[in-house]
């Protein structure tokens, strides 16, 4: 039997109730796993550590997580935590850098109609998969020093070759899992950097002869996601536009609290829902754990054969739970808690592996 590592960093604000709730999932599954088992271990990351102990990503954090089989993270950073500089401190952008997790997949499914504000969609007719580069683009600048007596602060957006090489490639290789369509959004009538991620798109494109292309400006994207979503099967864009994207599709499913992600590189991963630290409802019991219980989907999935029965039976445990209308929580317009909500998958995948 193989022993899985997992790294737990729960983080900040709602991150450790998410990150709670996941693992008690990934517990259930695994007496249906006969060849694997999980070793979790938490470490300490965010804005709280920061506060502590005035380094919110710890060498000996960084170092035990990449040596891990897996990480899975729950939510880091506080908006009254900031660098000198003004941004939030955002210790898992160091971790996707460090490990260079190049590519940032993010998965949007409608579970149930009543979850989504467009009309005339049901459950499995909103399935779409964002490709964000993770490690270049208009977030590359982030670390620079700015004086705070300047009248000038300019950003830059930085893409290589071998960066737009290797994501696009991802993308391909996700539509061949999928529906066979990749469009890249871009700003290429305007930006020269866009040009050139268009240019090296169509190159890989070629690649794979038997995936449809196309090759969308990023404000013409915005609008399509609301007027026509079923239209895309796989979205690949840049770091900013992958962000800003990814908030705008989850909600049409029903919110961040749906969304799930992971982060992906040669050799290590990431998952984790897409929200943030929510400090405004942490401790409440109000947090929607299923992006972070989907996100252990797209982990056991990335794991290897052992683990991807758990991922099934995980998949269509949340797929149950959520048909039944009743089953909501706050963030969804119901009244279910957090813990409510991981019981209640955790119940039907016992339900299922019972039964089978």
């Amino acid at each position: 039997m193989k022993t899985y590592r997992i790294a737990l960093l729960p983080g900040d604000g709602i991150g450790p109730e998410v990150v709670n709730e996941a693992v008690k999932v990934l517990r259930a599954v695994e007496s249906s796993l006969p060849g694997a088992s999980f070793e979790f271990t938490e470490y300490a990351a965010g804005a709280a550590e920061h506060l502590r102990s005035g380094d919110p990503f710890p060498e000996s954090t960084f170092e035990r997580s990449r040596d891990a089989d897996a990480i899975l993270l729950g939510a880091m950073g506080l908006p009254s935590v900031r660098t000198p500089g003004g941004v939030e401190i955002a210790p898992q952008l160091d971790l996707r850098e460090r490990l260079e997790l190049y590519a940032g997949l993010r998965p949007i499914r409608l579970f149930h109609s009543s979850h989504t504000p467009l009309k005339g969609y049901e459950a499995g007719q909103l399935d779409l998969l964002i490709v964000r580069e993770n490690t270049e683009g208009a977030f590359w600048s982030r670390k620079q020093q700015t004086p705070p007596e300047v009248d000038t602060v300019e950003d830059q957006i930085h893409i290589s070759r071998r960066g737009s090489e290797r994501i696009c490639r991802a993308a391909f290789r996700e539509a061949t899992r999928r529906r066979g369509k990749v469009t890249l959004v871009d700003k290429s009538n305007v930006l020269p950097s866009m040009a050139f991620f268009r240019r090296i798109f169509d190159e890989i494109s070629e690649e794979f002869n038997e995936i449809e292309s196309e090759r969308i400006y990023i404000d013409a994207a915005a609008l399509y996601l609301v007027k026509q979503p079923g239209r895309f099967d796989v979205i690949v864009t840049e770091n900013l536009f992958g962000d800003i994207l990814s908030d705008l599709a989850a909600g049409l499913v029903g919110g961040m609290g749906m969304a799930p992600s992971a982060d992906i590189g040669e050799k290590h991963a990431v998952f984790q829902p897409s929200h943030g630290s929510a400090p405004d409802i942490a401790g409440q019991g109000m947090a929607n754990p299923v992006a972070a219980i989907l996100s252990t989907v797209m982990m056991l999935d990335w794991l290897g054969a052992e683990t991807q029965r758990g991922a099934t039976l995980i998949q269509e445990a949340v797929q149950t739970v959520l048909a039944d209308s009743g089953n909501r929580t706050h963030d969804l317009g119901g009244s279910l808690s957090t813990t409510e909500m991981g019981d209640a998958i955790i119940a039907a995948i016992k339900s299922s592996s019972s039964g089978q």
